[in-house]
């Protein structure tokens, strides 16, 4: 028989009887709010990418799925069902733990918290809310010397998707969602603005991005946030918290934030109290509402769940994945910078990166990161990234293509760099072959479209068509070549351009020059 201890009556006792230890940071004087502070802590739910739902063997739903097709008897509460719990959800929670710091236990468990609502089948959600996978930790933010202390990171279902429909004025139920794995990332309350709230959440999907863990996507649901919101007078103790429940844009977060601030202060100057609510927002009217008076953690009435026995976790099971783990966003930020990437180019990169596609159960997609790491082997780092953020992503950019869509191989585009930087190809000829190879999605080697498109350099020894290329610009621009011969060199830029254009890129522009000069002097 398996004996299970029981923690969360003790843990509870703990949260109700000890003391918070109080984080103190310098004085944000806001001008938008003088004389208040703002207290803000958010509790992000990030959906696991994995291939199945965290107690069946249902697939995870994906966007467009034709409803309730992909769910399984214990996802829709059948009697006698009972859970099996999904590994990979394990291994994708504690990849997270360790990039942000925290102290993964050997030993967790799982709680029933119950509520009654039409999403939720079973009558209660299985959560970690007094056992967590894992506690404590950090998040670091891209702005300013800022830290966010991480609570506690807990494993627990997804519900199922209601959707109200207005014209029949009644609420559907999809329970394709249902079932699926979440993390719940409990932040502490260290955020002091709605601008270090935006930060907090977009430093975080790129974590988790990084580390595979989940997509991150905030507009399909995947990443939604419950922002916790306080004010105070500086140097007085913390006031009530209100949350706001299911923000699903960085945007309509820091709106939200701001609203509920001002709403909090009118309160308070004028004599009433804050009631603690659960809020909702209007994205229409820029204002929260009132959903509920906030429950405490009585009020679900959490019990251990008695049909999952501990989760534990050994050392070297923890210590496998930490050295399995990729590279943070901040270590990668580094090594780009030492190979000697400019400020700018590594934001850019990494900004493309952040919005690669997460493979399932942890498979990291291949991003621009990755795609530079294998151009830059045997090239110059400096001139690879300018062809990757310059002309590739300038080109898929202008084609409204992101670059997941991006169609060029690393060996296409590699090979493309070599002949430009050979002389076999001018750079004004590399430039329209990779357009040519976006455009037409070839999958030939540039060498062999140089020659069928007929733009290979020509050599500094065919001066005979750099020549007839020249004759033929100073016949096109007759004004230009007479304001060179009368003595404006500056004229002569056009000059070159009409003759690159002639070559249609083959001819080398200095050279071009020359020749120009040389006929024009005479």
């Amino acid at each position: 028989m398996l004996v299970r201890r029981c923690p969360w009556r003790s843990i509870q006792l703990h949260q109700l009887w000890c003391p918070r230890q109080i984080h103190t940071r310098e004085a944000n004087h806001d001008k938008r709010w003088p004389g208040w502070q703002v207290i803000i802590g958010i509790e992000v739910h990030a959906q696991i990418k994995s291939r199945r739902k965290l107690f069946s063997e249902s697939s995870t739903s994906r966007p467009g799925e034709i409803p309730n097709t992909t769910v399984s008897t214990f996802d829709s509460a059948f009697p006698g069902t009972l859970p099996t719990l999904n590994p990979k959800c394990v291994e994708l929670a504690v990849r997270t733990a360790l990039a942000l710091n925290s102290k993964v236990h050997h030993q967790s468990a799982f709680d029933r918290k119950h509520y009654f609502y039409s999403d939720l089948p079973a009558g209660y959600q299985i959560t970690q809310r007094y056992s967590p996978l894992a506690s404590g930790g950090y998040l670091k933010l891209s702005k300013g010397d800022v830290s966010v202390g991480i609570q506690q990171i807990q494993l627990e279902q997804d519900t199922a998707k209601s959707t109200f429909d207005g014209l029949r004025r009644t609420s559907l139920i999809d329970l394709n969602r249902a079932g699926s794995g979440l993390m719940e990332i409990v932040s502490e309350p260290h955020m002091r603005s709605p601008e270090e709230a935006a930060d907090y959440v977009r430093t975080l999907q790129a974590v988790l991005r990084c580390v595979g863990s989940s997509d991150g996507n905030m507009e399909q649901g995947s990443f939604r946030c419950d922002v916790n919101v306080s004010i105070n007078k500086h140097g007085q103790p913390h006031g009530t918290r209100c949350e706001i429940k299911n923000l699903n844009s960085v945007k309509f977060m820091m709106v939200a934030i701001t609203s509920e601030v001002f709403r909090h202060i009118e309160l308070l100057e004028s004599g009433c109290s804050v009631p603690q609510d659960t809020r909702g927002f209007d994205e229409n009217k820029a204002e929260t509402f009132k959903l509920r008076s906030k429950a405490d953690s009585p009020d679900y009435r959490y019990m251990p769940d008695p049909n999952i026995p501990p989760l534990l976790l050994s050392e070297e099971y923890i210590e496998t994945i930490r050295k399995t783990m990729p590279d943070l966003p901040d270590t990668t930020r580094v090594r780009l910078r030492n190979l000697g990437l400019s400020e700018r180019d590594t934001d850019v990169l990494m900004a493309v990166d952040s919005g690669h596609e997460v493979g399932f159960d942890g498979e990291l997609g291949k991003g621009a990161v990755t795609y530079f790491d294998s151009l830059a082997q045997q090239r110059d780092p400096r001139v690879v990234v300018n062809w990757m953020t310059h002309e590739l992503i300038g080109q898929l950019t202008a084609r409204k293509e992101t670059f997941s869509d991006n169609p060029v191989s690393v060996e296409q585009l590699g090979e493309l760099i070599d002949l430009v930087q050979d002389g076999k190809i001018t750079g004004t000829s590399g430039k329209l072959l990779l357009k040519h190879i976006i455009a037409n999605r070839s999958s030939l080697a540039p060498s062999v479209l140089a020659r069928e498109l007929s733009l290979e350099a020509v050599s500094e020894d065919d001066n005979a068509s750099t020549r007839a290329w020249c004759a033929e610009a100073i016949e096109a621009l007759p004004e230009e070549a007479e304001a060179v011969r009368q003595g404006n060199p500056r004229v002569l830029n056009k000059l070159v351009g009409k003759v690159m254009q002639l070559s249609r890129g083959r001819a080398d522009a200095q050279n071009a020059r020359v020749v120009l000069e040389d006929v024009l002097q005479r």
